[in-house]
């Protein structure tokens, strides 16, 4: 099991922290974006933090690609698997339940969007999730559907495949080389473009076209708040950098 989470609290003042609390119960409609730092505070390890022991002999792109699935689909499915395993032994925080909380609180207003595969927030009890990256918990078909494609009936000795073609199943995330889901991204986008506030958290601003969505709402007129412990790729286009976790600080910001 991943160790616990050290406790990190917030340098960020009590007056900003107060400021960005009052636009977020003025705003008409928050987007959150949240990344691998909001999952990290839950004991989550990153991608590559992930590939110790057995799994560090092998490069990311050779685990998380069509092209090496097809090579070594035993080896790649046991990796998720592994993965599955540690994102099972841990639990949302204060973070997650934050989130949750609000937009049960204020329906219609709040947009959240994860680049995070792991499905903390939706156990936090967050109803709509848009998931840029995919679920990790969740299986498609490495190729396109035949009609006798079943999810429900598979051969699984090995990699689950469907028995009449051969199929496989794999894990509905984003592998290199793939495009983002393209309905997801699109209202994120819509979001980025209509929001008052954005709240970018836990990401480091270096992944797009996610990131993308910051310099969206920036140039739409919403106030973008960073909230991180270390400086992000998008902290020129903030109104407001609060350093700090997430589980420390979403809970001071999201209470009204």
């Amino acid at each position: 099991m991943p160790a616990a989470p050290s406790h990190n609290p917030s340098h960020a003042s009590a007056f900003d922290i107060a400021l960005v609390a009052q636009w977020i119960a003025d705003a008409r409609h928050l987007l959150v974006l949240t990344g691998a730092g909001v999952s990290a505070e839950s004991g989550v390890p990153t991608f590559r933090d992930a590939q110790t022991g057995f799994w560090a002999q092998f490069s990311p792109e050779d685990m998380a690609s069509e092209a090496g699935y097809l090579a070594h689909p035993q080896r790649v499915w046991d990796w998720y698997q592994y993965r599955r395993r540690l994102v099972s032994e841990v639990a949302p925080n204060a973070g997650h339940f934050a989130l949750a909380q609000w937009q049960a609180q204020h329906p219609e207003r709040l947009t959240l969007v994860t680049q995070n595969v792991d499905g903390l927030h939706q156990r936090a009890g967050s109803s709509t999730v848009l998931c840029l990256h995919g679920n990790l918990m969740e299986n498609r078909w490495l190729l396109p559907p035949k009609p006798c494609c079943d999810m429900r009936f598979t051969e699984d000795d090995g990699p689950p495949q469907c028995p009449g073609c051969g199929n496989y199943l794999r894990p509905a995330v984003v592998w290199f080389g793939e495009n983002l889901p393209h309905a997801e991204l699109q209202q994120a986008q819509d979001a980025a473009k209509g929001c008052d506030v954005m709240l970018v958290v836990g990401t480091s601003g270096n992944v797009y076209p996610a990131a993308g969505l910051a310099h969206i709402a920036a140039r739409g007129g919403a106030r973008v708040v960073i909230i991180n412990p270390q400086a992000t790729g998008l902290d020129q286009v903030a109104d407001m950098r609060l350093q700090g976790t997430s589980a420390d600080l979403l809970p001071q910001l999201l209470k009204m």
